[in-house]
């Protein structure tokens, strides 16, 4: 899962299948680390080794060790053809003929009914891509860079000026970062080469970070949204507890890292001001120089290569490197409430082995649709349709969103739309309840 190609075929196809066949209680077994099963349409592998290689990271594949991998296959791989000639060899059998299809009691009908849907809007066309879309948004981000540059050409480098040049370069780089998550996700390009060279030209070139991060980070939440200890984004370090779940067990063991009952306060001085300028930057630089990443660490610093010619000149190597920090500043509040806004204040549990459609909208809403705000949070406001199909590309979210609706109608599974504000609004107040609940579950129980 995680990795890259052209859509093709469904794996399993031509395939020789093994002689071995196993129930699920078998399958099951194998969810450890250093003994890893999945099973992808029937077929069981052994995927213990190929972690060590898997392009989205081994964490991705650990996360549905000992369970049904199709859904998650499906999503995150648009050449399976590609990927067969990688998982034949770890092949091992198959599962028994009395055995279902879907493991954990999944219900089969909606996991049916769910791909049936997927290939109808790739029949309708909705995976393909509007190149004219990508090439302007690209464009107005160079423009955006490029407009900076003349005002500090011709104005020079004062206050004013340059506050001016903070929100516009701010904006150049909240936008790149929307637009390196379209190649990340492999959504832009019939040719998944070029999404991970684009990939890495916006996320390394354009904003100074690494594209291999991203993905084992990224993947990791699309596999298991809203998931403890699975998704990182609901790991806080033990900075925040999210849900209704993790403050009370935090509380039960009398686990007190931070004030909770306060960390919707807190928050306001630690999230949104230092995720981007501190704790990603630092993160970056520990996973390139842990992993002996020197080609995502060449394009890392190819960013300061341009930078630091274009602004040091006026404001000195110092001064532009405190520039580029206080864009980073301001880009991080817009990051943080945009991607937060559809997943905090929504269920983080444990695993419950769901479906995907079920998994997916437990852990993210929608934002309404308006222009600005899908300019404003990449289209992030579908982060439903997002999350169901993350190959499709951005600008044909609006035309899936009645599709998705419609089926999560049949199925009684709640399809959650919010205001901009609303949803940000939800943020602090779900903070609030949690640090209460922690707090209650520490005092009393």
């Amino acid at each position: 899962m995680g990795g890259g190609g052209h859509r093709g075929e469904q794996l399993g196809s031509g395939e020789t299948s093994s002689c071995k066949q196993y129930t699920w209680d078998e399958v099951q077994k194998h969810n450890r680390r250093g003994d890893q099963w999945v099973v992808i349409e029937r077929k069981v592998y052994n995927v213990t080794e190929w972690t060590k290689r898997h392009p989205g990271g081994r964490r991705v594949l650990a996360h549905y060790a000992g369970e049904d991998a199709t859904e998650a296959f499906i999503a995150f791989h648009p050449d399976q053809r590609f990927v067969r000639k990688y998982m034949k060899p770890l092949l091992v059998g198959e599962l028994a003929s009395s055995e279902p299809s879907q493991d954990h009691g999944k219900n089969v009908a909606l996991v049916e009914d769910f791909e049936t849907l997927r290939k109808q809007l790739e029949a309708q066309g909705l995976f393909r891509t509007s190149p004219l879309f990508f090439i302007l948004y690209l464009g107005h981000i160079l423009l955006l860079e490029g407009l900076s540059l003349a005002l500090l050409w011709t104005f020079g480098n004062g206050w004013i000026i340059t506050a001016l040049i903070s929100v516009i370069l701010a904006t150049a780089q909240a936008q790149a970062g929307w637009l390196q998550h379209d190649f990340g996700h492999l959504s832009v390009f019939k040719n998944s080469t070029w999404d991970h060279i684009m990939h890495k030209f916006v996320i390394g070139h354009l904003k100074g970070a690494s594209a291999n991060w991203w993905n084992h980070r990224h993947f990791q939440h699309h596999a298991k949204p809203n998931v403890i200890s699975k998704d990182p984004d609901v790991n806080m370090i033990n900075i925040l507890v999210l849900g209704n779940i993790l403050p009370v067990e935090y509380g039960v063991k009398k686990v007190k890292n931070m004030p909770y009952n306060h960390q919707h306060k807190y928050f306001f001085l630690i999230g949104p001001p230092l995720l981007i300028p501190l704790y990603f930057n630092l993160h970056i630089l520990q996973t390139m120089y842990l992993q002996r990443d020197w080609v995502d660490f060449a394009w890392y610093l190819s960013f300061y290569v341009r930078y630091l010619p274009c602004y040091g000149p006026y404001y000195g190597i110092l001064g532009s490197l405190v520039l580029l920090t206080f864009v980073r500043f301001l880009e991080s509040h817009w990051f943080v409430w945009v991607t937060q806004m559809n997943h905090i204040p929504m269920d983080i549990d444990h695993d419950k082995n769901d479906d995907w459609l079920s998994m997916q909208l437990k852990a993210t809403c929608n934002i309404e649709q308006s222009p600005f705000n899908d300019w404003f949070s990449g289209h992030l406001n579908f982060q439903i349709e997002h999350h169901l199909f993350p190959m499709m590309p951005r600008h044909n979210y609006s035309r899936a969103a009645p599709h998705v609706r419609k089926l999560c109608e049949k199925y009684g599974v709640v399809y959650q739309v919010k205001g901009l504000w609303e949803s940000w609004c939800d943020i602090v107040t779900s903070l609030k309840k949690s640090g209460e609940l922690w707090l209650d579950a520490y005092l009393h129980k």
